[in-house]
């Protein structure tokens, strides 16, 4: 009897030591805040918060009907032959962006999704994630080898920083943190805002908006933002902040930035309200069937440049993470054959390349001398 009872307190002890450990690991900083106060009656009030959560237009499980969550992350864990990492050093450009001409109109991508943009003499950042890692454990998801040719230190002052969604390989405390001093106004989806203020932002800097929601920044430049078919959180509690893709008008360009998710209706509508685009970045990479409805396949993304009414693409999303089951450059080389075959403008850059937005000439194919 006493062996059992001395069982059972240690069985209890580890039970509790780990649920604290747990709910220490979540407090951490860089985790944010849960919408509040005021914000969250503003969220509340939205028309795409119901039930207690930010909702779709149209209904997106996470999991494909059948597939179970636990399954697939067996299958992430255990099951390698269906993904790869580059066989060598990824080839890269180191741009001085401090040495950018402020007359010219170029992006620069750092792989995944994020990118720097220098449009009409302003300078945005998009959803930066320049640590290494897109994880809550530095250690895991770890990004390959040669994709972190950029650093908050070689990021200028930035006009506006531009966050569609708060998933750890968009919204990254870390870099966030380094980068504080050179952000001036900061535009996200509802309730974004609650982490940034507790990462010590100005509110005052912080301009959150719903779907179909704009903000006038003045100069000329106006952005919008417009759904997405996708989900947030960043940690045990989901869609209580809003993700959002974003147009961005300025003086001489119209730009779409897709942010994540799955392939829907809403990219025909928003071509017909805000197009057509000079250029659409759209997210390619990351998809499988069981997640269908979440992150789009090649396919898809060239399907959606069309119905942008797009002049050209640069598709992001890829080469920087694993965060699927498919070869590090399988969704570059089906995207680009589909966008040939529906002679679709494309631009695959470089990582740290430097690219015109009047750009026309083709972008080599990098990838293919990845050995």
């Amino acid at each position: 009897m006493k062996k059992a009872r001395k069982l059972f307190m240690i069985s209890f002890l580890i039970v509790v030591v780990f649920i604290g450990a747990g709910g220490a690991f979540l407090h951490q900083a860089k985790f944010g805040h849960s919408p509040s106060g005021e914000r969250l009656k503003r969220i509340e009030r939205s028309p795409n918060f119901r039930n207690g959560n930010f909702q779709n237009q149209l209904p997106t499980p996470m999991m494909k009907e059948g597939i179970s969550i636990f399954g697939v992350a067996k299958d992430f864990l255990f099951d390698r032959s269906s993904r790869s990492t580059p066989p060598s050093v990824l080839p890269t450009v180191k741009t001085n962006l401090f040495e950018l001409n402020r007359h010219d109109d170029v992006v620069v991508w750092f792989g995944h999704s994020s990118y720097f943009m220098q449009i009409d003499g302003k300078r945005f950042l998009v959803d930066p994630v320049l640590c290494g890692s897109a994880s809550p454990v530095p250690i895991t998801t770890r990004s390959f080898a040669g994709t972190d040719a950029y650093t908050p230190a070689d990021i200028p002052e930035i006009d506006y920083l531009l966050i569609t969604h708060d998933h750890w390989d968009h919204l990254d405390h870390e870099t966030l943190m380094q980068l504080k001093p050179k952000i001036n106004t900061i535009v996200t989806g509802l309730g974004v805002g609650e982490h940034l203020e507790a990462w010590g932002f100005d509110p005052v800097c912080i301009i959150e908006k719903d779907w179909n929601e704009s903000a006038d920044l003045g100069n000329g430049v106006t952005i919008t933002a417009t759904p997405a078919r996708h989900f947030s959180g960043r940690g045990l509690t989901r869609n209580n902040t809003l993700w959002v893709s974003m147009v961005l008008k300025t003086p001489h360009q119209s730009i779409f930035l897709s942010g994540d998710g799955g392939y829907g209706p809403h990219f025909e509508t928003i071509g017909r309200m805000y197009g057509p685009f000079d250029l659409a970045l759209i997210e390619c990479g990351q998809y499988n069937e069981s997640w269908k409805y979440i992150h789009m396949k090649p396919e898809e993304t060239v399907q959606a440049a069309r119905d942008l009414q797009a002049r050209k693409f640069i598709p992001i999303h890829w080469s920087k993470f694993i965060l699927s089951l498919h070869a590090w450059d399988e969704s570059i080389v089906r995207v680009t054959k589909e966008a040939e075959r529906l002679n679709i403008p494309i631009l695959h850059p470089m990582i740290g390349q430097s690219v015109r937005m009047n750009h026309t000439e083709a972008t080599p194919m990098w990838w293919e001398a990845v050995r």
